[in-house]
């Protein structure tokens, strides 16, 4: 039986479940390939801790080198994370005419394009199933499935760290420091998670998700990324007053060839579909033009699902393998000769829904004075809710807007927040109610 050899650089979380894969499905991997898949080696710095897998002797090893060089290696399979040395080894083993699989979301948002040109050039192939929703097969549905489609939208809850936050502060009524610290010991947040609760995995996620649905690159700069740090339980309490939930959603749109790229806090309506998105979970919804609305959710993370992704690239990788292919479909599902650079609409243009929250002083005036400069900026109201002041204090006022253009509701904040009974920065969060 054909035997297609496999490398692995990275030991963590991720890697353990590889391993787990290798030795508890082998026999299921035989009979959909037809062929013997067998982890080679394993390459990490950490050569002592006690994973909970048993490897055979000389499996593992800290010299990565000996993998990417090794003649019989026919994949390599990078869960080192980060930017280098993962971008070395990965340049290194494509050159080397090994073929690779990710899950590296941060690695791809910013030298995606460099790494799928030397994957071409040295006719292999570098798959990434794992970088976005983890166990969910979107970019697969994407690529194959769903690809004689023409997609208009994608929106996605890609990080299960703040949908867990988010989650509990909307069923429980929690402060965002309080939930945050909770995750941290379960485990379903960092030590340090600016990565997560300052959007900027999603805005990763998001660079991926573009490209595929879009055929474009995009600069990772470009996406406008805001975190979930000044949501409060109360904003979450006036969104359901109104019939929102409040999800931290990563948003790509084309129209008339220029993209939306955006990852920020937002309101979703109750019966929409991702509001249903729950706990550690994600959720992928994408418009295309033939199909309409699909919608993919399950697992975002953890080591099982995620070595599920994994092992998916590599089988596909081997099958092309098995029928003498040296090429396979594009990485992105275009042409990569084909791929364009369409422009990026500027932030300050974005026309949605605004939820407005303005801690004020209880005194006569205060709510004509406000109204009267969102007028001044061409915002109107649609609906509003004025609590009642309790002994005094800031108490707040929420509005509701109509469609406005988003540099024009900056500006009336900014001149709002200048006003002497207001008491704190003034909040928005945008509401997503296009959802065609």
């Amino acid at each position: 039986m054909k035997t297609i050899k496999v490398g692995l650089l990275g030991f963590g979380t991720i890697g353990t479940g590889v391993v787990r894969v290798f030795q508890n499905n082998a026999r299921v991997l035989e009979q959909r390939l037809g062929l013997r898949l067998e982890l080679a080696g394993i390459a990490d710095l950490d050569m002592t801790t006690d994973r909970g897998v048993v490897l055979e002797d000389g499996v593992l090893t800290n010299d990565a080198q000996s993998l990417l060089n090794h003649p019989e290696i026919d994949i390599i399979i990078e869960l080192i994370g980060g930017y280098e040395p993962a971008r070395t080894f990965v340049l290194q083993a494509l050159k080397n005419g090994k073929h690779v699989v990710t899950a590296n979301k941060a690695l791809l948002a910013l030298y995606g394009e460099e790494l799928l040109k030397v994957a071409a050039e040295n006719q292999v192939s570098i798959l990434f199933e794992a970088a976005v929703g983890g166990g969910i097969p979107v970019l697969s549905a994407i690529r194959e499935n769903l690809g004689a489609n023409n997609f208009s939208a994608v929106q996605g809850i890609l990080n299960g760290t703040c949908n867990y936050i988010l989650t509990r502060m909307t069923e429980n009524g929690e402060d965002f420091s309080l939930v945050l610290g909770d995750a941290q010991k379960l485990g379903y947040a960092e030590a340090d998670p600016t990565f997560d609760i300052e959007g900027i995995d999603t805005a990763h996620k998001l660079s991926i998700l573009i490209s595929m649905c879009f055929g474009t690159w995009i600069d990772f700069k470009q996406i406008y990324t805001e975190g979930i740090t000044r949501i409060s339980a109360l904003d979450i309490q006036f969104a359901r007053q109104f019939g929102y939930q409040v999800k931290l959603l990563a948003i790509g749109k084309m129209e008339e060839g220029t993209i939306e790229a955006r990852v920020h806090p937002t309101m979703v309506p109750e019966h929409y579909a991702l509001s249903d998105v729950r706990g550690v979970f994600n959720g992928v919804r994408l418009m295309g033009d033939f199909v309409g609305p699909v919608v993919l959710q399950g697992r975002g993370a953890g080591m099982d699902a995620t070595a599920s992704a994994v092992m998916g690239d590599v089988i596909s990788l081997s099958r092309a393998m098995a029928g003498g292919s040296t090429r396979m479909t594009p990485p992105l599902g275009f042409q990569p000769s084909l791929m364009q650079r369409l422009p990026v609409k500027a932030m300050a243009d974005i026309v949605c829904h605004y939820y407005l929250r303005f801690m004020v002083s209880d005194q006569p005036g205060v709510l004509a004075a406000i109204s009267g400069i969102l007028g001044k900026y061409d915002i109107s109201i649609s609906s509003m809710v004025q609590s009642e002041a309790k002994g005094g204090g800031w108490v707040p006022i929420v509005m509701v807007t109509h469609e406005a253009r988003e540099d024009n509701v900056r500006r009336a904040l900014a001149e709002i927040d200048e006003l002497a009974v207001i008491g704190d920065k003034s909040l928005l969060i945008r509401m997503e109610n296009n959802l065609s």
